[in-house]
C-alpha cells in the first residue's frame, strides 16, 4: 500500500511546488498572470509525463487529478491562486486539464495502443497551446472568429507547426511506425489544429487532448 502511496505523494508535492513557483512569480516579482498561468500549464504538463512511469493504476491517477480539481475548483470559489486565475477573460481550462489527464490515462491503460496515446495528446496540449497563444499575441495576424471563439491564422499556423514537429519527436522517440506516416501526422495536427480553432472559454483543455486521443487510437 505504502508503496502506491508514495509515488502520488511525490507527484502531488511538485504539482503544489509548481503552483507555489507561479505564486511567488506574481506575488514578488509581478508577473503577468497570463504568463504564469502558461508556466503551469507548461510544468504540470511535463509533470504528467512521469505518471506511466510511476504509477501503475488509474485510479491513482484519478485521486490526484481529482483532488487537484477539487483544489481548483475551491481557488475559483474563493479567489485564491491568482497566478492561475486572475486573468482577464472567462476561462474553464484550469479545471478541465486534470479531467483531460485522466482521461487519457485511461484511455492508456484501457487500449492496447501504447504510451504514446496518453504522452502525445498531453504534450501538444502542454507544449503545442501555450506557443499558438504567445504567437497569437505577439503576431495578430488575420484574426478570425467561429461562434465565440476569437483566434488568428499566426497562431493557429503555429499550433499546426508545433504539433507537428512535436508528434514526428515522439513517434520517433517510441519508435512507431505507421504507413504513410507523413499523411497521419499531418491528419493529426489538423484534427487538434481544428479542435483547438473552436474551442472557447479554456475547453481546449479538454478538446485537444480528446481529438488527439480519438485520432491517434484509430491511426495506430
Amino acid at each position: 500500500m505504502f508503496a502506491e502511496i508514495l509515488p502520488m505523494l511525490i507527484l502531488a508535492a511538485c504539482f503544489l511546488a509548481l503552483f507555489g513557483v507561479a505564486e511567488l512569480l506574481y506575488h514578488q516579482f509581478n508577473v503577468k498572470p497570463e504568463l504564469t498561468r502558461k508556466l503551469v500549464h507548461l510544468g504540470t504538463g511535463l509533470l504528467t509525463m512521469l505518471f506511466p512511469i510511476f504509477l501503475t493504476s488509474h485510479w491513482q491517477v484519478l485521486i490526484l487529478c481529482s483532488s487537484f480539481l477539487i483544489i481548483l475548483l475551491l481557488s475559483l470559489k474563493f479567489k485564491l491562486l491568482p497566478s492561475i486565475n486572475a486573468i482577464d477573460r472567462d476561462s474553464h481550462g484550469s479545471i478541465l486539464f486534470p479531467v483531460a489527464v485522466y482521461a487519457c490515462f485511461l484511455m492508456y491503460t484501457l487500449l492496447d495502443k501504447g504510451v504514446v496515446i496518453f504522452y502525445l495528446p498531453i504534450l501538444i496540449l502542454a507544449i503545442c497551446d501555450p506557443i499558438a497563444a504567445l504567437t497569437g499575441k505577439k503576431f495578430p495576424f488575420g484574426t478570425y472568429q467561429i461562434g465565440q471563439c476569437k483566434k488568428t491564422i499566426s497562431g493557429s499556423a503555429a499550433f499546426f507547426v508545433c504539433n507537428l514537429i512535436v508528434s514526428a519527436i515522439v513517434f520517433y522517440i517510441l519508435k512507431i511506425q505507421l504507413e504513410s506516416a507523413v499523411w497521419n501526422l499531418i491528419i493529426l495536427s489538423i484534427v487538434a489544429t481544428i479542435a483547438e480553432a473552436i474551442s472557447w472559454k479554456g475547453s481546449d483543455n479538454l478538446s485537444i487532448p480528446a481529438s488527439v486521443a480519438i485520432t491517434l487510437s484509430l491511426i495506430l
